[in-house]
């Protein structure tokens, strides 16, 4: 039994990243949304409505630090569900994500079997 799709945004200012995300998670029958920033993703978040989003920390313009920060203080978006997507691995940057309001915490690259774990269990 096929599980059910996901609506799922990532956010990440590298096109391979989002394209391998897509690769990843389409053909298990999820809808992949995309941003390059984090203006991009709030437009995004607000318009497409996602169950959840990976939200990579580092990038330009708006961090994403600072779009965790403003989902969270509307009222609409304190239950969406949001990854930190990152490269930094280091055990007190998992922390500080949390601690900023993010439900998750996924470092690249990317493992497949992970990532679909994640998603599961943020949208569960």
């Amino acid at each position: 039994m096929r599980p059910q799709p996901i609506r799922v945004l990532i956010v990440d200012d590298s096109p391979v990243t989002r394209e391998l995300v897509r690769d990843v998670l389409e053909p298990h029958g999820h809808e992949v949304l995309e941003a390059a920033d984090g203006l991009s993703a709030l437009r995004e978040i607000e318009a497409g409505r996602p169950q959840v989003v990976l939200l990579d920390i580092e990038m330009p313009w708006l961090d994403g630090y600072e779009v965790i920060r403003r989902l969270r203080q509307d009222p609409r978006f304190q239950n969406l569900r949001v990854a930190a997507f990152t490269a930094h691995a280091m055990k007190n940057e998992r922390e500080r994500a949390l601690e900023a309001g993010f439900d998750d915490y996924i470092t690249k690259p990317i493992r497949p079997a992970v990532l679909r774990t994640l998603i599961a269990r943020l949208a569960g």
